[in-house]
């Protein structure tokens, strides 16, 4: 028979009325309503807890998800309303240095009030502190609350005994507003300690839409949900925490990198300045080769990670190298040997001289007119040693460049030779006529592929590091700055699509930061109009990417990163 109850199909019957054996009705009308009422309620009362754990559930998968610690602490204020339908509510977070409650998030619905979060208004309101000098402050009852990790409900808060409600009335008779019922309840995250303190104001019945006390079955939920929302802040705050201190450790390089040497301070964040710059202007564009294109946040991130490493791999370049001033420069600079080593020979020539210089006393005309000679041709001698030590100190220089005729002289020089100590000498060694031979800038080639290792260091060092997966190409985009479009760059000649977009600006910023400094030993300032006219060349001949140059110039990009670290053509 109850079977067949069951199973008849009826669903308004099923929608209506409560599922139960027939065997338990009696011969009495009177207890069969009280029962059928009885069961009614339990199954209404089920299935409302029913809807909580759905809700909590939803909330906390919610909580769970969001990374962006202003839209987590809005939404947890959201939510905590919405399950308790307050009309305003109020999220304090515990700023343990000092012992005070920081508003963070304010809400009013019925007078339309948002304020901190992702609303763009800032709370500005007076922090809740702890402590007045060494004694707890029980007088606000957030502060209470954070201090005891007890919840408090109150249903009026006019009528309220115990704690200090002055700021919410002057708050009521300025704005018109009447608070009333509160419920407050402390944060304890997963370890039981309390991170801050949720506060709402104003139950509202959902059928007469009147202030009504926080209904005790709804506290245990709040709690739930507090302590949901407590774990899910600490979580954030840890992955801030760490994200802050892995940010903070690659600048701790980067400007390590930069201290090598006393010329490059402040590059490499000067080139992530300019690099994000460009991209954000690549996500404004809409028209151009980029106009369909653009960077969501996980590739900001990437790009400007793999912008404060471009430069990691300079770790393994000797500092001499990097800040090599001349040709000659090494540990010191080579041109100071060259300068003795003249000098030396300049006191030979003279002692060479006075070695053959005549007694006048015995023919005075004769050996007078001999005398003339051998001083004219010492004079001769020691005015062309000093030509030729000024012409050496000249090609030693990078602003020179060495021409043919130039390095033919130098290897003349080379071939002359002096006598000391019996032992024969050149001018200039093989070495030194080499180096002082570089037709342009101060590197040879053994130099010039030592400073050319360093991007692919960066891969090989970046390489080691577990990045996740949304920044997995950090290694390749820093270090394939140098890579050019058309195939000759380095360290892997990548050309065309093959390098990366991220990796051309980050080429683009590179150039124009080093092209633009005024501090570098090895190459002279340039104005700003023949920084354009080099990089436009390279923009020409496809070294650098036209179309992001394009936009960095359109957009004048180069005059804003100028202003802002004061770099002007005087």
């Amino acid at each position: 028979m109850a079977s067949s109850n069951r199973s008849s199909g009826n669903k308004s019957e099923e929608n209506t009325s409560p599922v139960f054996d027939s065997d338990l009705l009696s011969g009495d009308p009177r207890l069969n309503h009280l029962l059928v009422s009885v069961l009614a309620e339990v199954k209404l009362y089920a299935e409302d807890q029913i809807k909580h754990i759905k809700k909590l559930t939803e909330i906390a998968l919610a909580l769970s998800a969001e990374k962006n610690i202003s839209r987590l602490l809005e939404l947890i204020v959201d939510e905590a309303r919405d399950l308790s339908n307050a009309d305003a509510g109020t999220l304090y977070i515990l700023d343990a240095k000092s012992n005070t409650l920081k508003f963070e998030i304010f809400q009013n619905k019925s007078m339309n009030i948002r304020m901190g979060g992702t609303s763009g208004q800032e709370t500005a309101l007076p922090y809740v502190p702890l402590y007045y000098k060494t004694k707890p402050n029980h007088r606000n009852v957030s502060s209470h609350v954070a201090l005891t990790g007890k919840t408090i409900n109150i249903k009026d808060v006019y009528e309220a005994e115990g704690f200090d409600f002055t700021g919410t009335r002057e708050y009521d008779r300025s704005t018109g507003y009447r608070s009333k019922s509160m419920l407050v309840i402390p944060m304890k995250n997963n370890e039981s300690k309390i991170i801050g303190v949720l506060q709402l104001l104003n139950a509202m019945d959902p059928e007469t839409n009147t202030v009504v006390e926080f209904s005790a079955e709804y506290i245990d939920l709040i709690a739930a949900l507090a302590s949901q929302a407590a774990v899910a802040i600490t979580n954030t705050n840890l992955t801030e925490d760490l994200r802050n201190l892995f940010y903070s450790f690659i600048q701790s390089i980067a400007t390590a990198i930069d201290e090598k040497s006393p010329y490059t301070g402040g590059h490499i964040k000067r080139v992530v300045d300019l690099t994000m710059m460009i991209a954000e202007k690549i996500n404004e564009t809409d028209n151009g080769m980029y106009a369909e294109f653009s960077f969501n946040e996980n590739e900001v991130e990437e790009l400007r990670l793999a912008a404060w490493m471009h430069d990691v791999g300079k770790i393994t370049t000797p500092e001499h190298i990097i800040d090599k001033a001349t040709k000659l420069e090494g540990i010191m600079d080579g041109i100071t040997c060259i300068k003795d080593r003249f000098n030396l020979i300049e006191t030979l020539l003279k002692v060479e001289f006075l070695s053959r210089e005549p007694d006048l006393s015995e023919n005075p005309v004769r050996l007078g007119l001999n005398h003339a000679k051998n001083l004219r041709k010492y004079e001769i001698n020691i005015e062309r040693l000093r030509q030729d030590l000024i012409f050496i100190i000249s090609c030693n220089h990078p602003k020179n460049p060495m021409t043919p005729d130039k390095i033919k002289r130098l290897k003349k020089i080379s071939r002359k030779t002096y006598l000391f100590q019996q032992k024969e000498y050149p001018y200039l060694t093989k070495e030194e006529v080499n180096r002082l031979s570089i037709p342009k800038g101060t590197l040879d080639e053994h130099e010039r592929k030592m400073v050319e290792n360093h991007a692919l260091m960066t891969q090989k060092i970046l390489n080691h590091l577990p990045f996740p997966e949304k920044l997995a190409r950090v290694p390749e985009y820093a270090g394939a700055h140098h890579e050019k479009l058309d195939g000759r760059g380095y360290p892997n000649g990548l050309s065309g699509e093959a390098v990366p977009l991220q990796s051309r600006i980050l080429a683009i910023a590179d150039v124009f930061e080093a092209l633009t400094a005024r501090d570098r030993p090895y190459k002279e300032a340039l104005k700003t109009v023949n920084v354009l006219k080099i990089m436009e060349t390279m923009k020409n001949d496809k070294s650098i990417d036209p179309d992001v140059y394009d936009i960095f110039t359109r957009s004048k990009l180069h005059l804003k990163y100028l202003k802002q670290n004061s770099i002007t053509d005087s």
